[in-house]
């Protein structure tokens, strides 16, 4: 028994260093390198999520550009990664993929650098995924993190990556490997 891992990497609903509601831009490097952190770590399928329909196009060329196109002929292990990504307008239409795909209503698991309450911890979330049939959606925020009341309707919340000191904002490019990594990596 176990539970397929899915990652969506959320644009929309998340802060900006005000704490005001944005949608961030999509970045062509997060994209590619969630990609890959999801083939390295056996991610069923990587989700980009932005609300933006012009953004969701780029992404859309992109991805074709490297599964298909040019890219793929260029850089067969870029297009082995990529093929894991999607690009959705929400993280409803990831959860009715996931469904579509797995036959199973997802987990939905929230990540965040200041969140502190109903934390699960690695270890513990490692055992409910190896536990439980079914699917997860590793939810990760782009901008300086995930809108509260969003997150907090949210199955499961990780603890967050802490460092040393009282600095504690990584980009999402670095904490997904490291939470991928203590989730779903070899031990």
């Amino acid at each position: 028994m176990s539970m397929t891992l899915h990652v969506a990497l959320l644009h929309y609903p998340v802060y900006d260093k005000n704490r005001r509601l944005i949608a961030t831009a999509v970045t062509n490097i997060d994209v590619h390198d969630l990609s890959r952190q999801s083939a390295t770590f056996g991610v069923r399928r990587f989700y980009v999520v932005t609300p933006v329909e012009q953004q969701r196009e780029l992404v859309g060329e992109m991805l074709r550009h490297w599964t298909c196109g040019a890219g793929a002929q260029y850089n067969p292990r870029r297009r082995q990664a990529i093929e894991h990504a999607r690009v959705v307008a929400d993280l409803a239409q990831a959860a009715a993929d996931v469904r579509a795909e797995t036959g199973y209503d997802p987990v939905i698991i929230g990540t965040g650098a200041n969140v502190r309450e109903r934390l699960v911890s690695y270890p513990r979330m490692r055992e409910i995924l190896e536990e439980r049939d079914g699917a997860a959606i590793l939810v990760f925020g782009t901008g300086w993190g995930l809108e509260r009341t969003f997150l907090n309707a949210f199955d499961f919340v990780l603890a967050p990556v802490d460092g040393v000191g009282e600095y504690n904002h990584l980009s999402v490019r670095s904490a997904s490997a490291i939470i991928l990594d203590r989730l779903a990596g070899g031990r």
